[in-house]
């Protein structure tokens, strides 16, 4: 599964950016899929997931703020980020895993996103 995120960039804080990512192969419809953000020299961190019946999970940081979607025709996966701060100042990755497995085992280039 080839992904690729587009989407990022830099806003003010408060304002808002919306993450998509593309499957360039395969197929979205049965993939556990989550966005993943990490800033230089920090370990990564798991912002927000969805699973195969599209259910979402965020992190404690981003609830009420950012929301993930998946439109499976498109193959597409979005992260909507509303009210942004400073501090979600990251790149951003797309990736995906077979729901069974606790690991992603594919992940996109990344996009970068800057609030300030």
């Amino acid at each position: 599964v080839q992904l690729v995120e587009s989407g990022g960039g830099e806003v003010q804080d408060g304002g808002s950016l919306r993450l998509s990512c593309a499957a360039r192969t395969g197929t979205f419809r049965s993939a556990c899929m989550g966005w993943i953000r990490q800033v230089s020299g920090k370990e990564r961190e798991g912002v927000a997931s969805i699973d195969s019946d599209d259910t979402p999970t965020y992190a404690d940081s981003v609830k009420g703020r950012f929301t993930i979607a998946k439109d499976n025709a498109k193959n597409t996966l979005y992260l909507q980020m509303n009210s942004l701060k400073p501090e979600d100042t990251a790149m951003y990755y797309c990736a995906a895993r077979l729901c069974f497995s606790a690991n992603y085992h594919y992940w996109g280039q990344g996009t970068q996103v800057t609030v300030s």
